[in-house]
């Protein structure tokens, strides 16, 4: 064995590739009683621990399909009452994968798996996310055409995406990047308040026969096209900016 520190902590379940390398920068994990850093390896005997606390290889990997309620906050940190962990309350310790707004509801992934939350959260992936939203003034087709073509935020332009009217006031879009509260910035970019968001797809699994508030396990076959979908993913962090699984 000879990885990575922050895939040896994905692997173990602990949490993703991504909140690892926060660690490490936080001085919080040791190889064999030293404070490790980005870039260190792990060979086979080594002891890892974080906190001071020994990270143990994970028994079974878990993929947990969620519809997020409004008012529950996709964070790890329990400080935070409002937490998705406690929420799900699973016997093993989670992680969500990328993130929905704390006032938006919808399908949201949790799971044990760091490699697949690496390459799900990948910017470039191409992974459709899609969202039904209503806002505050009538949706026009000038608000559309924009839509559709890209709207300025955070200094760059959203890449095209599907955008089609849904009700006078509601509109169904697609998006395969996630910037941070992405919908929410385009809209208020053009003078409309996002009054409802719900995500109902991602990739290929919608929140069919899933009751808001409630969780399922993936079927096989679901874990199955996932793994499928991302087998074209880089396993390496190179390119994984801003873009991931936000709303």
């Amino acid at each position: 064995m000879d990885i990575s520190i922050n895939k040896y902590i994905s692997d173990t379940g602990f949490c993703s590739r991504r909140e690892a390398d926060k660690y490490i920068e936080q001085g919080r994990v040791t190889i064999n009683d030293n404070i490790a850093l980005k870039g260190n390896r792990v060979q086979e005997g080594d002891v890892v621990e974080v906190d001071g606390e020994p990270l143990k290889k994970k028994k079974n990997t878990i993929y947990i399909a969620l519809n997020k309620p409004k008012g529950i906050t996709c964070t790890t940190d329990l400080k935070d009452k409002s937490n998705i962990i406690d929420y799900v309350n699973h016997s093993s310790r989670i992680f969500p994968i990328g993130r929905l707004d704390k006032l938006s509801e919808g399908l949201i992934f949790l799971t044990n798996d760091g490699d697949i939350v690496n390459k799900i959260l990948r910017a470039g992936n191409q992974h459709e996310k899609e969202y039904v939203v209503t806002v505050d003034k009538p949706v026009t087709l000038e608000f559309v055409k924009t839509m559709r073509s890209g709207v300025r935020i955070l200094g760059v332009y959203t890449k095209k995406c599907f955008v089609q009217q849904e009700g006078s006031h509601r509109f169904r879009i697609i998006l395969t990047q996630g910037l941070n509260r992405q919908i929410r910035r385009m809209c208020e970019a053009l003078g409309y308040k996002v009054e409802t968001l719900k995500r109902t797809r991602i990739m290929s699994m919608t929140l069919k026969d899933l009751p808001p508030g409630k969780w399922r396990y993936f079927t096989k076959d679901e874990i199955a096209a996932i793994n499928t979908m991302v087998a074209g993913s880089s396993k390496t962090e190179k390119g994984q900016g801003s873009e991931g699984m936000d709303e």
